[in-house]
């Protein structure tokens, strides 16, 4: 399974609105837009999934890539924790900007994820997660 293809639908919309204005920008082929978007969907559907790389695999991959695990640990209740590894294809990334974190502080599958404030039924409806982003942090 894979969280993937979660967006809000308004998040969706001002990235589209971004990109086209890219293409137009750069004159970018139809060819190039859709391998871009075919490797950005493929590479979020994989670092958001449940695989479990075996240990040595995944020391190896996120040298170069996000790993499951790797990204992960960005998910985690702890703030250290989730203030780290924000990096979507390449891990060098968050070498550079000192965000990467190589360990959780406890084994994956024990590590608590999500937002504490936002663990109950009445926050995860649908409709309760398409407002969610305009609400204040104090009305949450």
């Amino acid at each position: 399974l894979t969280t993937g293809t979660r967006f809000h639908p308004i998040s969706i919309l001002i990235s589209t609105i971004i990109k086209i204005g890219l293409v137009i920008l750069l004159g970018a082929s139809p060819f190039a837009i859709l391998s871009a978007e075919i490797i950005l969907n493929l590479t979020s559907m994989f670092n958001h999934s449940n695989i479990r790389l075996p240990q040595q695999v995944d020391r190896v991959l996120r040298k170069i890539v996000v790993t499951p695990d790797m990204h992960r640990i960005h998910h985690s209740q702890d703030k250290i924790e989730h203030n780290c590894n924000f990096g979507f294809n390449f891990s060098f990334w968050d070498r550079c900007f000192g965000s990467y974190l190589q360990d959780a502080s406890q084994a994956q599958e024990h590590m608590a994820i999500g937002i504490v404030d936002y663990e109950g039924p009445a926050t995860r409806s649908f409709l309760s997660l398409l407002l969610q982003p305009f609400r204040s942090e104090r009305s949450a």
